[in-house]
């Protein structure tokens, strides 16, 4: 997706100056949405494990339940889920639902690194 110096969207082709149709642009802003999302997401489960986390993938309403074990006898000590977003995106209706339900619900902001 081509921007300009001020980081907007270019909406017409460089090389032909045709307009670019806003479908496409939607579907391409979508898609690099969802390419941060991703990044942010990897970002969060290495720094969590680096923490000394144990980060497992879930569905439905969170992204990660994370545990943080005891060293000696392996028994879990905090356990929790996390909901991970980069930039300000917004929780979906099932998200909200599960942080209201669910006390050790974290929703964490993660910056994806490079972008």
């Amino acid at each position: 997706m081509p921007r300009d110096f001020a980081g907007n969207i270019i909406r017409t082709d460089i090389w032909t100056g045709k307009k670019i149709p806003k479908k496409q642009i939607k579907r391409e802003v979508i898609a690099e949405n969802r390419r941060k999302g991703k990044a942010a997401e990897d970002t969060y489960v290495m720094r969590a494990r680096m923490a000394g986390y144990e980060v497992e993938r879930t569905g439905r309403g969170h992204d990660f339940r994370v545990r943080k074990r005891d060293i000696i006898t392996g028994k879990v000590t905090y356990s929790g889920v996390r909901e991970i977003k980069s930039g300000n995106a917004k929780l979906s209706r099932l998200q909200r639902k599960t942080k209201k339900k669910q006390s050790n619900y974290k929703v964490i902001r993660q910056d994806p690194g490079f972008w």
